[in-house]
């Protein structure tokens, strides 16, 4: 990798030749100062060279405490491990033409049981990793969500991989247990004040293993406020599009997020004031976007979801107070808008749907425009096109579940529905 290279030596060279004192500043070695808090990467030309998540890195830290702007120069980088964003940080590309493409998924097993609070794994095959490389670490028990256990990678001695964070759980190596550089392309973790733009993040999810949601996805989002996507691209991941987990303040805008192995966005475990407008979420494998825990008062404004596996939004958990307007939901592969099941003080209370065109769902198993699973209070239906224009597959446009409740409806638009406009489990075998 070039670190600046030329400039460096123009650097050197300058305090060389004035008198040969030896005063040149040594920490530019390691420190570049750039005028402004801009550091171009990639390129000829660029303050730092190279095109890979360590060139990335070490531009993002030379930042400093104050923060500042990445500008990434087109090119496919390679991402070995996450791109860490810290606070005060912008990073942004120069659109699709800027791609951080995920490198090739390595995975082994590991040949004793790795503990509770252990910093090592004794593996089968240790060939392809390498310190500095994120990992997780799963077993047949432990393979989802809070059970999964991620670390960096610092010294690799014979079949011994040592790690910078705790095991959280006790992972069996006789009950499937593996690890794998699965990880995210880009994180913030514990920051504020930062925003990507202008990318393309590719997951490519043909060569790479299938990595949690909850601890990473393509742009993962941790304990961290006042964070922006925009314009970017996310494609291919093999997880989630774009997961962002106790957050308050996240935007994501005027961006595409397909082909993902599981949920194209995932907002959840207590995240706020979360605002997701004009989006192109479609062909992810199971949700379009999947509200999970705790999102409340929050926005979800002038999206598309279409064709993803299974539900184009799907809500649920102390989900309350939030807007979905102006949204297209079409062709989804079960129901287009579904309300999960929830006891009734879980339930998420008053939400409202309004002027959404809601569309030809069902597009695998057979569906229903809206589903309602869940004694939620005060959610109102509003002026909304919930229709099947000939495909047969949007059974009813809305379907509600025998514990569910009313809902307010008005002036809403239905029509093309085989099994009727609206349904009830009660009097339906569906």
């Amino acid at each position: 990798m070039k670190k600046n290279i030329t400039v460096l030596i123009m650097i050197l060279y300058s305090s060389l030749a004035v008198g040969q004192d030896n005063t040149f500043i040594v920490d530019a070695l390691v420190d570049p100062k750039i005028p402004g808090n801009t550091i171009k990467v990639g390129g000829p030309g660029a303050d730092i060279e190279g095109f890979n998540n360590s060139s990335i890195q070490y531009a993002i830290n030379s930042l400093g405490e104050n923060g500042g702007t990445i500008i990434l120069s087109p090119g496919e980088y390679e991402i070995i491990a996450p791109i860490s964003l810290k606070s005060n940080t912008i990073l942004t590309g120069s659109g699709k033409e800027t791609i951080l493409k995920k490198a090739r998924g390595i995975q082994t097993e590991y040949i004793e049981d790795a503990d509770y609070g252990e910093l090592k794994l004794t593996v089968k095959n240790p060939e392809g990793f390498i310190p500095g490389m994120k990992i997780q670490v799963t077993d047949d028990n432990n393979s989802s969500c809070w059970n999964v256990s991620t670390a960096y990678i610092t010294e690799i001695i014979e079949n011994v991989i040592y790690i910078d964070d705790y095991l959280i759980r006790d992972y069996r190596s006789d009950r499937g247990g593996k690890i794998s550089n699965a990880s995210s392309i880009i994180d913030v973790i514990e920051a504020e004040n930062v925003v990507v733009k202008n990318l393309l993040v590719d997951g490519n999810k043909e060569e790479n293993f299938k990595m949690d949601g909850c601890n990473g996805s393509g742009i993962y989002i941790f304990k961290s406020k006042k964070v922006t996507v925009d314009n970017v691209i996310v494609k291919d991941f093999n997880g989630e599009g774009i997961s962002w987990q106790i957050t308050e303040n996240v935007t994501i805008k005027n961006s595409e997020i397909s082909g993902s192995g599981n949920i194209g966005l995932h907002p959840g475990t207590g995240s706020p004031l979360s605002r997701i407008e004009n989006n192109d979420v479609h062909d992810n494998a199971v949700d379009g976007l999947f509200i999970c825990w705790r999102v409340h008062h929050s926005k979800v404004i002038g999206n598309r979801f279409y064709k993803n596996g299974r539900y184009g939004i799907c809500t649920g958990h102390k989900d309350s107070d939030v807007l979905f307007e102006n949204n297209h939901v079409f062709e989804n592969g079960s129901d287009g808008i579904n309300l999960r099941g929830e006891r009734a003080i879980n339930a998420p209370h008053r939400n409202t749907f309004k002027n959404n065109i809601i569309e030809n769902n069902g597009k695998i198993s057979g569906g229903y425009g809206m589903s309602f699973n869940s004694p939620a209070e005060d959610v109102k239906v509003i002026g909304n096109t919930i229709r099947d224009t000939g495909s047969g597959t949007q059974k009813a446009g809305l379907y509600f579940y025998q514990n569910a409740l009313p809902v307010t409806a008005e002036d809403n638009d239905m029509s093309g529905h085989k099994l009727g406009d609206v349904l009830y489990q009660k009097d339906s075998d569906q």
